[in-house]
């Protein structure tokens, strides 16, 4: 038990172990923590690991979990991506304890303002950001206070409650916190609390006219929901000392923060600005463009909560920044596909075989549904004398080790017979458009009893049973590893084949009753899903991936 005991500990991550430790010293009775996104973009898979993080921990230990939107700039906010982060969270499997958004807070923030006024802790600066900018100094040199650190407490009063009533202009005047100008850590060279904006709220409306920074609304929020850790990536380490002396100078609820390696993905880009500039400039259709790293892109590829969730705690939380490689998701859904793809047969690029000796009337051949699941059932699959075939699994004068049909050579149909290609039908272009086989009867899949063995297995459907659908080829939007790193702009580095289109696949017939909800194995092609633009009069269909890593064998050539 103690081995068991021992292995457990150390499986734990820096901030389990933060968490026990609060918990067994009597520090907290329960933890609650928050996730607290703003609402100017789609989630992405960044963040699905800041959900499965935060969420993780509370069902782990027994806590509770806050959704909060930084819902503190006006201008780039809207419903929409309230609306579409709730759907993304919910769709991983995770609920929250409470929907609050920092707008929520408004009052108390600027009741907190006016007490760091009373304490002579802020001031109102009628400075221009560049002017500000340039009195912060540099990091090797300390920064100087301008003359408007030397208003009164009721001249700075004045001022904030006129900036509140909407009496100066945007950009006139900000509210500062009175720190440090000499502090190592620039970001407690006064920072800014509050700006003006003169525009329309999410959710507010036209009430505030100004509004808190988010290291000054982020904190406090914390503090309000007695929120006991506060789990941020690493790029908010240097405002933890700032966060900290807001608490302690309100005295308020002591909420901790704690920083984590945000993801970084190769081939992807993971900025929402970037992201947002893809939707906007046309390089992809939408934030749900199944290329976009978006949980909903994700979502319409074919991804699964799963593969996601398995995603992230294979990859762990760590105090350092790191690339993770792309392939290592891809492997996450073609493991977690495998298991539950039902099996289907689509032929993409058809060739025509006319099966000569077969005379009798169609029958219907049983396949099973997925052989990796023991209750997975099995479908009928109708057979007939004429089939299609893919192209490349046919040549004339084929190399040695050419596994699949050829004149004179064999091979088995899956879950079907053993055919013979017996004759090559040309046009008058030279090109193959048909072939003529025989079929050997006590083949049969299942019960075979003509003791003949192939090496090449084929999928088929019949000509007169099959239907079309559209196929949609998704594969990496980015042909460079890390693009952001890359000479010029990372546009520049999209991968022109990152969506191919088959406008008329031919799929066996079971497929006309896809549903949205399945994942399929099309069989030796890839796992794909119903897209959402499909209707009963046609099909469409994503390639969520490939059945193996064809980018691998790229970096090998290169």
């Amino acid at each position: 038990m103690n081995d068991i005991k021992k292995e457990e500990e150390k499986s734990l991550n820096f901030i389990e172990e933060i968490v026990e430790a609060d918990l067994s010293s009597g520090k907290y009775k329960t933890i609650l923590t928050r996730f607290p996104p703003e609402p100017n973009g789609y989630l992405h898979i960044g963040h699905a690991k800041s959900i499965c993080l935060n969420f993780g921990l509370a069902l782990k230990y027994g806590g509770k979990t806050n959704l909060r939107f930084d819902d503190t700039n006006p201008i780039t906010e809207e419903t929409e991506y309230v609306d579409s982060i709730k759907e993304d969270i919910k769709w991983l499997g995770f609920s929250w304890s409470n929907e609050f958004y920092a707008s929520d807070y408004f009052e108390k923030l600027y009741q907190f303002a006016i007490t760091l006024i009373n304490k002579n802790l802020a001031y109102v600066d009628d400075s221009t950001s560049e002017e500000i900018a340039a009195q912060k100094g540099t990091p090797t040199e300390p920064g100087t206070r301008n003359k408007y650190a030397e208003r009164t407490v009721e001249e700075n009063l004045q001022l904030f409650a006129d900036m509140r009533a909407g009496k100066y202009k945007d950009g006139e005047k900000v509210l500062r916190a009175k720190v440090d100008m000499a502090s190592p850590n620039m970001q407690l060279r006064d920072p800014l609390l509050y700006r003006i904006k003169h525009a329309h709220h999410h959710r507010t409306g036209d009430t505030w006219c100004i509004y808190p920074m988010y290291d000054f609304a982020h904190g406090q929020s914390d503090s309000i929901e007695n929120i006991t850790h506060s789990i941020c990536t690493l790029e908010f380490v240097m405002h933890r000392p700032l966060y900290d002396w807001f608490i302690n100078e309100l005295e308020i609820f002591p909420s901790k923060q704690y920083e984590f390696a945000r993801l970084n993905l190769t081939y992807t880009v993971m900025s929402k600005r970037k992201l947002l500039q893809l939707v906007n400039e046309k390089h992809v259709t939408s934030w749900d463009d199944p290329r976009m790293p978006s949980i909903s892109g994700l979502r319409r590829r074919g991804y699964t909560p799963e593969s996601i969730i398995n995603f992230t705690e294979r990859i762990g939380v760590q105090k350092r920044d790191n690339l993770i490689d792309l392939s290592l998701l891809e492997f996450c859904i073609r493991e977690h596909l495998n298991r539950i793809a039902l099996r289907k047969m689509v032929v993409f690029d058809p060739l025509k075989i006319t099966i000569t000796n077969y005379t009798g009337d169609e029958e219907l051949l049983m396949s099973e549904n997925n052989p990796e699941d023991e209750n997975g059932g099995s479908r009928q699959i109708p057979f007939s004398n004429e089939l299609y075939i893919e192209q490349e699994d046919f040549m004339e004068n084929p190399p040695k080790k050419f596994f699949r049909l050829a004149p004179g050579q064999k091979v088995r149909l899956k879950s079907a017979y053993i055919i013979q290609c017996d004759e090559v039908i040309k046009n008058e272009d030279g090109k193959v458009i048909e072939l003529k086989c025989t079929y050997i009867p006590e083949s049969k899949s299942g019960g075979d009893l003509s003791g003949m063995k192939v090496q090449g297995t084929l999928h088929w459907v019949s000509v007169k049973h099959a239907i079309t659908a559209e196929l949609r080829l998704y594969d990496r939007l980015f042909n460079a590893e890390n693009p952001l790193n890359e000479d010029g702009d990372f546009k520049d580095y999209i991968n022109p084949d990152s969506l191919k289109t088959i406008s008329n696949a031919y799929a066996e017939p079971g497929l006309k009753n896809a549903k949205f909800d399945d994942r399929y194995q099309f069989i030796r092609k890839g796992y794909f899903c119903l897209d959402r633009e499909s209707s009963e009069e046609k099909l469409i269909f994503n390639r969520t991936v490939t059945l193996k890593d064809a980018w691998a064998k790229e970096m090998k050539k290169g």
